[in-house]
């Protein structure tokens, strides 16, 4: 595909690489890898990609009859592959708890945690824990889950000798979030809820989280690296959120087509969406990389509440609190 945009970094890799280029030759066996939202998208390419690497890969999913046929169709391509599917809904604290106890306690190493999953565009909702879903499902939730691994993850790192890496995946959109940045007072504030900042917040959140646990993991000397990133505007069902409805629909003059035409050009497939990810989390280059941002393979920047060490701490002490 003719990419007229990208531009390779100092990694040699660009916004056109796919997940299998950015892998090419290196061997994974004996890692395990835990991907969140592997049913379907980038998590599913993801899982793919770490399992012909020979990774051991853990699909914590929502939808587990999705993730069964993901698995069968990973399998049909590489007899050879290790993949096993565990149920996790991340928008439910009990969910995570129960996925983080039945992994530990199966005496499976850690090397990987990819924060994968996501939810977009929806409209004003709690979760079961009373908290507003999209902070809830795209960040709380994995922030429990790493903290409830992180123990697993730094055995693995002592025992192997093999640094473990965390991910998680953000977006761009983190730039499109409330003037605070994070609203710690306002949640839930349905009255000023706005789909789209509360979209960026939570992205924002996983940015935060990763620098202050890299920060964290740094000072306590621990080889575990934490990085996020932003995997690049990619066609997925995440999006199945922003359907406009009936009343409000582009067809004037065809430029839904003139749109479409243009995408092509813009919008990455899952092969070149996922590549960032499995970049980030296998690569040697990337060995010894932490508390950073990377966008297309190469290390990015953020907005500047993303690199905010203060907001990054306050909201530490925010989710700590939040997941008592």
């Amino acid at each position: 595909m003719w990419w007229p945009f990208s531009r390779e970094g100092a990694s040699g890799f660009s916004s056109s690489s796919t997940a299998e280029q950015v892998t090419h030759g290196i061997d994974g066996n004996g890692l395990t890898a835990i991907v969140t939202g592997a049913s379907s998208g980038i998590g599913a390419e993801t899982a793919r990609v770490l399992a012909m690497r020979g990774i051991h890969v853990i699909m914590g999913v929502r939808n587990m009859s999705a993730a069964e046929d993901v698995k069968e169709t990973i399998l049909k391509e590489i007899p050879t592959a290790k993949v096993d599917v565990m149920e996790l809904d991340l928008s439910s604290m009990t969910s995570v708890r129960k996925f983080a106890s039945e992994f530990n306690s199966s005496g499976l190493p850690l090397n990987i945690l990819i924060n994968n999953a996501g939810i977009i565009g929806l409209p004003f909702t709690l979760s079961e824990d009373n908290i507003e879903l999209l902070f809830a499902t795209n960040y709380i939730g994995h922030f429990l889950l790493t903290n409830l691994l992180l123990d697993t993850m730094k055995k693995t790192a002592f025992a192997s000798k093999k640094q473990g890496r965390i991910v998680n995946v953000s977006s761009s959109g983190h730039r499109l979030t409330y003037h605070e940045g994070i609203r710690f007072d306002k949640i839930n504030d349905q009255s000023s809820y706005w789909k789209f900042c509360a979209y960026g917040q939570s992205k924002l959140a996983k940015i935060l989280h990763a620098n202050e646990l890299a920060r964290r993991l740094k000072e306590d000397g621990v080889d575990i690296t934490v990085n996020s990133l932003h995997p690049g505007a990619i066609e997925t069902n995440i999006h199945r959120h922003l359907v406009f409805n009936g009343n409000y629909h582009i067809a004037i003059f065809g430029l839904l087509d003139v749109v479409k035409m243009l995408a092509r050009y813009v919008i990455k497939n899952v092969q070149q969406g996922a590549a960032t990810t499995c970049y980030v989390a296998l690569h040697p280059e990337v060995k010894g990389i932490s508390g950073e941002y990377f966008a297309d393979c190469n290390i990015s920047k953020t907005s500047s509440k993303g690199k905010d060490i203060d907001l990054a701490k306050k909201l530490w002490d925010f989710s700590m609190n939040l997941i008592k």
